[in-house]
C-alpha cells in the first residue's frame, strides 16, 4: 500500500505549499461540522475527525475556534455537501467531495476544470466503485510489529500496517478511526504523521510523463476551486 500513501503524502505537501487555502477549507468544514451536530467534538464524532485532521495539517486554533463559535452562534449559513466523479487523462479517475452555498456555480467550476484540462465528468457513481473509504492514520518513532501489538492489545482490527518513509501508516475501515487513535493515544502516542479518512483506489495506474503533467494541472484546477474541499483519485504520482 505504499504507493497508497504516497498519493496521500503528494496531496498534504500541495496543500500545505498554500496554507491560506487549507485553513480556508478546513474553517468551512469544521463550522459545518459543528452546525450539524453538538459543537463539543467529545459528543461529535464528525467534529472529532475534522479536528485531528487539522492538527496534522497545522491549523491555528484561532481559526478552528472561529468556526465554532460561528456555528455556536446560531449562523444560518448553510452547506451542501456534494460530490462530483470524473476522468482525467489515459482512463485516470476522480472524485471531487465539495461543500458549497451554490450548488449550479460549484457544478458549474468542477464541470469546467474537467474540461479544460482533459477530463470530463461522468454521472454518479461512475468511479467510486473502484474506490473504498478508508481511514488512514500514521505516527512515526514505532515499528510496525510494536503498532500491531498496540492496536492487538486494543482489540483493534485493521486492513493493513505499513511502514511507509518515515512513519507507520495504518489503513482501516472508517468506523475504526477513532478506535486506531484512541489505541495509539492510550499507549502515550499523541502527534499523527497523517489522520484522514479518504478515498484509496483499489488499483493505482502509471501515466506517461506528458499525461502525468496534464493530470496534476486538473488536480490542481480542482483543488484550487473555492467549495472543493477533498480531490482522491487513482494516479501514483510518483516519489
Amino acid at each position: 500500500m505504499g504507493r497508497k500513501w504516497n498519493n496521500i503524502k503528494e496531496k498534504k505537501a500541495s496543500k500545505d505549499a498554500n496554507t491560506s487555502r487549507v485553513y480556508a477549507k478546513f474553517g468551512r468544514e469544521i463550522y459545518v461540522a459543528a452546525k450539524q451536530g453538538e459543537a463539543d467534538p467529545e459528543s461529535n464524532r464528525a467534529l472529532k475527525v475534522v479536528l485531528e485532521r487539522a492538527k496534522t495539517y497545522s491549523v491555528p486554533k484561532t481559526i478552528i475556534d472561529r468556526a465554532i463559535e460561528k456555528a455556536k452562534g446560531g449562523s444560518e449559513e448553510s452547506y451542501d455537501e456534494l460530490r462530483y466523479e470524473g476522468f482525467g487523462p489515459n482512463g485516470s479517475m476522480v472524485i471531487v467531495d465539495a461543500l458549497t452555498n451554490n450548488v449550479n456555480r460549484t457544478a458549474a467550476e468542477v464541470r469546467s476544470a474537467f474540461n479544460k484540462n482533459g477530463g470530463n465528468m461522468g454521472v454518479s457513481g461512475a468511479v467510486t466503485y473502484m474506490f473504498d473509504a478508508t481511514a488512514v492514520i500514521g505516527i512515526e518513532g514505532k515499528t510496525a510489529d510494536e503498532v500491531l501489538e498496540m492496536l492487538m492489545e486494543a482489540d483493534v482490527d485493521v486492513r493493513d500496517i505499513e511502514e511507509e518513509y518515515e512513519s507507520v501508516v495504518v489503513y482501516a475501515e472508517p468506523e475504526q478511526f477513532h478506535s486506531v487513535q484512541e489505541a495509539f493515544k492510550n499507549a502515550g502516542i499523541t502527534e499523527f504523521t497523517i489522520a484522514e479518512l479518504t478515498m484509496l483506489a483499489q488499483n493505482d495506474i502509471t501515466l506517461t510523463e506528458d499525461a502525468q503533467v496534464q493530470f496534476e494541472k486538473l488536480i490542481d484546477a480542482l483543488e484550487d476551486l473555492e467549495d472543493v474541499q477533498h480531490v482522491y483519485h487513482n494516479v501514483d504520482l510518483g516519489e
